[in-house]
């Protein structure tokens, strides 16, 4: 074999290893959001027997200054050994983070979503079988000239299919930043952490975890309360109707 030919498919080679890495590098910088996170979350309502259920958010997210732009991935887990049968999963935007859009959900109505949120959508599972997961992908909006005024904060609560029944709810839990950064393309927001404040002089320290606020629920007639590591969302919704 001739030296330019063995330098011609030695080039193609290097070629196509580098287009291969490229590829790769894309198509995980993409979907890299951090590891998913259950920060904020407790089970409600027992669960069917056998039935685990959790969610999971991204433990970092990146919201462009300009647009106030977000995306995030919400994902619904069986962690029991028996099948989920019809559940829904619902997701709610509070303060400065506002829910655009879920793939694959309906919006919830105005007159239904809990008082204090500003948007929200529900997400109907057939069934979700034993070590199984669902993830469904969340654009959304976060306020960030209200860094240090308001924190944004999402909610993940999985009941049964009549909501008579919550047997997991994740949040309200924050989404902020203890480095606001106004001049950057892009600002990182960090699940569980309330927003350090920008205004230069400010002795306010800032504060990571969960909110205590008390936020009740309107249509529905119960309360939505922030307690330790999560809020207990309609544990009495129904039985009371």
């Amino acid at each position: 074999m001739s030296s330019r030919r063995m330098t011609t498919i030695a080039g193609s080679l290097v070629a196509a290893s580098l287009s291969t890495v490229m590829v790769l590098s894309v198509t995980a910088s993409a979907d890299d959001q951090g590891p998913g996170s259950s920060k904020g979350g407790k089970a409600v309502d027992e669960a069917p027997a056998d039935v685990e259920l959790t969610t999971l958010l991204p433990e970092e997210i990146s919201v462009d200054n300009s647009s106030q732009e977000t995306a995030m991935t919400a994902t619904v887990k069986n962690e029991g050994t028996k099948d989920s049968g019809n559940i829904r999963l619902w997701v709610v935007g509070f303060d400065g983070l506002t829910v655009k859009n879920v793939q694959g959900c309906s919006p919830i109505a105005e007159g239904d979503l809990p008082e204090g949120s500003n948007s929200g959508y529900t997400c109907p599972i057939d069934n979700l079988a034993a070590g199984d997961s669902k993830s469904y992908d969340v654009d959304a909006t976060y306020d960030v000239s209200q860094t240090g005024a308001k924190t944004g904060k999402i909610c993940l609560p999985v009941q049964n299919s009549d909501g008579s029944k919550t047997f997991w709810q994740q949040g309200p839990v924050p989404f902020g930043t203890t480095n606001p950064s106004p001049d950057a393309p892009a600002t990182p927001l960090l699940l569980g952490t309330d927003n350090t404040p920008v205004a230069p002089g400010s002795d306010e320290l800032p504060k990571t975890g969960l909110g205590r606020d008390v936020l009740p629920l309107g249509a529905a007639g119960t309360a939505l309360i922030t307690a330790g590591a999560a809020g207990l969302w309609w544990s009495q919704r129904r039985r009371e109707t």
